[in-house]
């Protein structure tokens, strides 16, 4: 399952004044740094847009509590030609986990659950396949990316249509892959279920009702939103498209990803209410002279939880980087098609959002880190060249991971695979011939995958646009989506069907 919209790297959270020099020195020179930049920008984020092919950015810079600098670049949809202006909607995807974060803050300011609350205590159904682990996960670590688990776990199945209460259960039949705390592994289901115990500590249907009450309404972000249909019914709205090296193709809005994983990436927003979000995150927690989370608790999200490497930490839906001259806290966002940057100066209060409809293969993060290594003096870097050349190589990868292998294995006759297959966490799976080939379907979604030889046993999988997955299938593309191995028992009979992802998940379904 193609996973691009990861978050795409990660690099110890200092917060303070500048010191030995009076406020309004430090606001001017921070202010007067964004006004110098501004043309070499604008040429950067357009050499950025042709090699990427981009059909639309938008971005914002705020500083000294207000939005110094914003504009559109590029149009909306290639087919229409409509302008990207800083009102156009884009998903933000898991530039969300802030606003999560944000609201655990707030239930904790109101006394509705501690950070050193145990999780299995606020939602029974929590489970991992370590029973220390998870006696002792606590809601700090719900958002702290070191849960032990493998990267993205289960996160394909949630692509192939899985219920919330099922993702979140499939996890403890999850294999950890390090010691609890020790290692980052970036994981999406975790916010799902802090979704679900922050709703329920306020009373609330679910996360985003708690999301507009308490961040949206409050911060004035009108046009913010969290469902495929609002940002579709929205008169300035981007396309999305998906990348690939010979340009970008257009893909419909899908409410399975990123909407039905909540927290961790269903918002959709523009760069001027993205704006009031940067000034609410730079006032830790204040807005426009109110006070709407603690300090302390905001802090809290964004102090350091887990070692990445010796300049990079990962804290509450932030990561904290140290620069050469000052730390930066920031997190992107990449769905199937659309990318963003949110990045944030505490000491120099300044920030800068970047909204793109391409899928995040590194020109958001590329982009927003420029300006903010311009506003801090630190020395230049081309960060577009560097993305560029990963995400060729990342494409590259893929398809030469799923290529014919030059001497394939006999194909054996598929009809003695069909059959139920069952998997714990998943439920059943049912194979059967079709045309000659198979097709697997996932009872409990609907999913169907194609089944193609690929070298003996082994085949292809690629998820089929059929009823509500036609619009995930095109977001996915044309390339297989996993591989499927039917294996021998005990007894040499192909009785396990052996599910496998490209981000390393596998799942082993036994036949009924």
């Amino acid at each position: 399952m193609s996973h691009q919209y990861r978050l795409k790297g990660l690099v110890t959270l200092a917060l303070g004044l500048t010191i030995g020099a009076p406020a309004w020195t430090a606001d001017m020179q921070t202010e007067a740094a964004i006004e110098a930049l501004r043309s070499e920008a604008e040429s950067y984020i357009a050499a950025g847009m042709q090699r990427f092919d981009l059909p639309g950015l938008a971005i914002g810079i705020v500083a000294n509590d207000k939005l110094v600098y914003s504009k559109g670049f590029g149009i909306r949809r290639k087919s229409v030609g409509s302008a990207v202006d800083p009102h156009t909607v884009f998903q933000i995807g898991s530039a969300t986990k802030g606003f999560l974060s944000a609201t655990m803050a707030l239930m904790v300011d109101r006394g509705k659950f501690k950070w050193g609350d145990r999780v299995l205590d606020l939602e029974n159904d929590f489970r991992l396949k370590d029973p220390w682990v998870t006696r002792e996960f606590r809601v700090f670590d719900l958002l702290a990316q070191r849960s032990g688990l493998p990267p993205y776990a289960n996160d394909a199945l949630g692509i192939l249509g899985l219920d919330r209460s099922t993702l979140i259960r499939s996890l403890r039949y999850v294999e950890p892959v390090s010691s609890f705390r020790s290692t980052f592994a970036y994981t999406n289901i975790t916010h799902i279920l802090t979704g679900r115990i922050v709703a329920k500590a306020a009373g609330a249907q679910d996360w985003n009702e708690v999301l507009k009450k308490e961040l949206l309404d409050p911060l004035g972000m009108q046009q913010t939103s969290y469902t495929a249909a609002a940002i579709e019914a929205a008169p300035n709205h981007a396309s999305g498209y998906r990348w690939t090296p010979d340009g970008t193709v257009e893909v419909p809005f899908t409410q399975i990803f990123p909407y039905d994983f909540d927290g961790a990436g269903d918002i959709n927003s523009t760069v001027d209410d993205a704006s009031r979000w940067l000034r609410f995150q730079l006032g830790t927690g204040s807005f426009e002279g109110r006070r709407i989370v603690s300090a302390e608790n905001i802090i809290v999200t964004r102090t350091p939880k887990v070692a990445v490497s010796d300049k990079a930490s990962y804290a509450m839906g932030w990561v904290v980087q140290q620069t050469p001259n000052g730390t930066i806290v920031w997190h992107n966002g990449g769905t199937t098609a659309f990318g963003s940057y949110f990045g944030l100066l505490p000491d120099r209060d300044a920030g800068v959002v970047v909204l793109t409809n391409e899928v995040n293969v590194g020109l958001p993060d590329a982009l927003g880190r420029w300006v903010l290594d311009r506003i801090l003096g630190n020395p230049k870097v081309d960060h577009i060249a560097d993305v560029f050349k990963a995400a060729l190589a990342g494409f590259e990868k893929s398809v030469r991971q799923f290529a014919a292998p030059a001497n394939p294995l006999p194909f054996p006759p598929v009809a003695p695979f069909a059959g139920r297959f069952r998997h714990p966490g998943i439920g059943e799976a049912m194979v059967s011939v079709d045309s000659g080939g198979l097709m697997t379907t996932l009872v409990a979604s609907g999913a169907k995958l194609k089944l193609m030889p690929w070298s003996g046993s082994v085949f292809t999988a690629q998820l089929m646009p059929t009823d509500r997955f036609i619009a995930v299938a095109e977001n996915l593309g044309p390339q297989p989506n996993a591989f499927v191995q039917f294996q021998m028992d005990a007894d040499a009979k192909p009785n396990i069907l052996h599910l496998s992802f490209d981000d390393g998940q596998a799942y082993d379904f036994v036949r009924e």
